[in-house]
């Protein structure tokens, strides 16, 4: 058997364990090791002395070198930190009371606080949890439609994914290695896009259909400075924390890890303003964003291991060779990728995918002339999509969890459908316009990317459309 067909067999193991429900960072690493083992064989070398040892070691050393990764736990601290401040409770009811006379004002304020949160805390699981907790049970008692009270969670807590600061572009830019900030700015435009169309869809059913989203009644003895004074004690000071990171690292005054410094400290600041600082709320926020952050580094350090083996026995040149072999376009490239990322997230979370799987098409990249940046907006677009197509849309098992027994899982996953329509549109409008993504990293850091095309053609039929100079 020849070492291509070992990395495939080595590749083929590692999905079988994945689906039989292993650990998959220590699956990487075991597997890695495994094969490493063979891969660097020396006849009458000791065992202790194979150089998948030293391969490990150096990965691993590596991965907790990285700059990069540094904002993750930063970043994580001040998700978890807001999380545990009973900060979207207050936040919550002063978007509801100061959106009150726009139709569907609950639904929409759900929305706002559920992109708020994700922004803050980039964790899907997370944001759905605690919002179908705080936002749900005041929807459904107002008599809100359960389809659309159920879609506009689930939707609005994956948000967090794709708008900066986004942990996924993190992770992304650190595989990939590319800008941070460069990512931050292409995902501006798309991110708030596709949350403006979440609003207007909200907004035009509740206009047409005005028994889907009943006013509530509860909010109509608060005065117009009563409703200034909640949403400028609530909503401004993280709006503003929020804004105060993301500006300071687009206009270059501060790095991601700076920046990502600065909202954990700005986190602990509005818990102690809010009077919901505690020991053990710290504890907590604490041994989470610990948590989390170790299984980011140990997914990290299994994937470069497992790659290395992967890489040194033949196995990337066997997908390359294969991939050319079809003798696709460009388009059809990013089709069938964003395809296999698209079915990939129905049975892993999202660090799995963009550690584990996107490597493999990173080195195609160049072989097509597409961007990188480009491609891992691509993938966060299309990622919501995994969170939200049944029959695996883990949002809706999220929500699920938390939801009265009187919401059955088929309702959530039938709200959740008009939200995956919004989603693929924004998907087909940025690879019919990729300037949605490029523009803003050209204009703010000069980014040398054009794009070859026809000023009067709007298709992409053009095989040299995201070919980057």
């Amino acid at each position: 058997m020849s070492d291509p067909i070992i990395a495939l067999f080595m590749l083929g193991i590692f999905i079988f364990f994945i689906f039989l429900g292993f650990p998959i960072a220590f699956t990487l690493m075991a597997m890695g090791i495994g094969f490493g083992f063979y891969a660097y064989f020396t006849p009458d070398q000791l065992i202790w002395d194979n150089r998948i040892l030293y391969l490990f070691t150096q990965n691993t050393f590596s991965v907790m070198n990285n700059d990069v990764l540094i904002s993750i736990p930063l970043f994580l601290f001040m998700g978890y930190i807001i999380e545990r401040a009973n900060i979207l409770d207050r936040l919550f009811l002063s978007l509801q009371v100061g959106l009150r006379f726009l139709p569907g004002s609950m639904a929409v304020a759900a929305l706002v606080t559920c992109a708020l949160f994700a922004t803050a805390t980039g964790i899907v699981g997370a944001v759905v949890t605690l919002m179908g907790l705080i936002a749900l049970p005041p929807m459904l008692k107002a008599g809100y439609d359960q389809k659309l009270a159920s879609g506009v969670i689930t939707a609005g807590g994956t948000l967090g994914i794709l708008i900066p600061p986004s942990i996924l572009l993190i992770v992304y830019a650190a595989t990939a290695s590319v800008s941070v900030v460069k990512l931050y700015a292409a995902a501006i435009i798309p991110g708030f896009t596709l949350a403006a169309l979440y609003v207007i869809y909200i907004i035009v059913r509740a206009t047409l259909n005005p028994s889907l989203c009943p006013k509530p009644k509860d909010m109509d003895h608060y005065t117009v400075w009563e409703s200034a004074l909640l949403v400028l004690k609530a909503f401004v000071p993280l709006a503003a924390l929020i804004m105060a990171v993301l500006g300071s690292i687009l206009f270059g005054l501060a790095t991601p890890s700076e920046a990502a410094a600065m909202g954990a400290l700005g986190g602990i600041i509005l818990a102690v303003v809010y009077r919901a600082f505690t020991w053990q709320r710290l504890r907590e926020s604490v041994y989470l964003t610990a948590r989390t952050s170790a299984m980011v580094c140990f997914l990290f350090v299994g994937a470069a291991t497992f790659a290395s083996v992967f890489s040194y026995l033949g196995g990337e040149h066997v997908v390359k060779d294969f991939m050319l072999a079809l003798e696709l376009s460009p388009v059809q490239f990013l089709l069938l990728s964003q395809l296999l990322i698209f079915i990939l997230g129905w049975p892993l979370e999202w660090s799995e995918i963009i550690i584990i799987f996107v490597p493999i098409f990173l080195p195609l990249l160049p072989l097509y002339g597409i961007d990188p940046i480009l491609f891992g907006i691509l993938i966060a677009i299309n990622l919501q999509t995994s969170f939200l197509t049944p029959p695996m849309a883990m949002s809706a098992y999220y929500l699920k969890g938390v939801a009265p027994k009187s919401l059955h899982l088929v309702t959530i996953f039938k709200g959740c459908l008009p939200f995956v329509g919004m989603v693929l549109f924004t998907l087909a409008m940025t690879y019919v316009y990729p300037a949605m993504v490029t523009y803003l990293p050209d204009h703010f850091f000069n980014q040398a990317v054009e794009i070859e095309r026809d000023p009067n053609d709007t298709s992409i039929v053009n095989p040299d459309f995201f070919k980057v100079d």
